[in-house]
């Protein structure tokens, strides 16, 4: 096959198929009939010779040859988007989706200053936020399901970006007059009760654990739950203790009348840091979203700094 030969468009259609799983909703999203998707596909098809799609019931799922091609897909695609912008980006005019994978820790603190100035600055630029598993989080971003990702510290490969948007210290939640801490939460009382673990695992130790355990001290867990919110909650009604980031649990905290101590031991601040593909690097509307939240969190000196973290 030479260069010559390939219809761009063609692929288009096929990164439209892969997205939606339907040639109907393909043609809605790239405003063609879906005769037209059809014909489009059937032409890659002879080019590729593969399926390349399989029905199955109401959706069209990838075959293999589909799923091993489709980052580099997109991935061209949006470099040759990205090299026919317009150098002067106009974020009041872009129509732009953007996809930003982060937990639910962050969404309460971080995404309503965003959106107000998403809204104030670009109205018709659109978040989605989802979920992205960390162990997954190279791939989605170089396949383009997700624009951006903001998380821990982690180690990745040298075609992500990192930058670190925000260091907060920890605190320690307590119901208001819990019986026993009377003054300054010290260590001996902090170990002497029960605690609160907030993880989307099964099993295993939080951050917290591993700094004590560096330590030699060891804290009791009496409960293990998902979510930030409910966790402040049982707080509220129980002697059980909660530590989380600062920032996040003034958020999550704003409703309830809970007490909020200082981390009764020196430990490295919780760290947030914003991911991205070299891809999209110089892409204008991704480094105009990513300036946006640079400015909104940032530690002071972000300008300066843009480096790498590998393993």
């Amino acid at each position: 096959m030479h260069v010559h030969q390939l219809d761009l468009n063609l692929f288009t259609v096929f990164e439209a198929i892969h997205s939606e799983g339907s040639i109907t909703r393909a043609g809605q999203k790239l405003n063609l009939t879906q005769p037209a998707v059809s014909h489009s596909l059937g032409r890659l098809r002879e080019l590729l010779k593969d399926d390349l799609f399989i029905r199955q019931g109401k959706k069209m799922v990838p075959t293999p040859l589909s799923r091993s091609i489709i980052s580099e897909v997109r991935n061209a695609l949006h470099l040759l988007e990205v090299s026919i912008q317009e150098r002067g980006f106009d974020p009041a005019r872009s129509n732009r989706l953007f996809y930003i994978g982060w937990r639910n820790l962050f969404e309460p603190a971080m995404l309503p200053p965003l959106m107000r100035r998403v809204e104030q600055r670009a109205p018709g630029i659109s978040l989605a936020c989802v979920r992205i598993d960390r162990r997954d989080i190279e791939l989605d971003l170089v396949s383009g399901d997700a624009d951006l990702a903001i998380d821990i510290a982690m180690a990745v490969g040298d075609a992500v970006h990192q930058r670190q948007v925000l260091a907060e210290d920890y605190i320690v939640m307590s119901r208001a007059k819990h019986p026993a801490i009377r003054g300054p939460l010290n260590l001996k009382t902090y170990l002497s009760q029960a605690h609160i673990l907030v993880s989307s695992r099964r099993m295993g130790p939080a951050i917290i654990d591993a700094e004590l355990k560096a330590r030699g001290a060891k804290r009791t867990v009496g409960l293990r739950c998902q979510d930030y919110f409910t966790a402040c909650q049982v707080v509220s009604q129980t002697n059980l203790l909660l530590t989380m980031p600062e920032r996040f649990a003034r958020v999550a905290n704003a409703e309830l009348n809970n007490t909020l101590h200082p981390f009764p031991m020196k430990i490295p601040k919780f760290g947030v840091y914003m991911y991205w593909h070299n891809a999209a690097h110089n892409d204008p509307e991704n480094s105009w979203l990513r300036e946006q939240i640079m400015d909104l969190f940032s530690l002071p000196d972000h300008h300066e700094h843009d480096s790498y973290l590998h393993m």
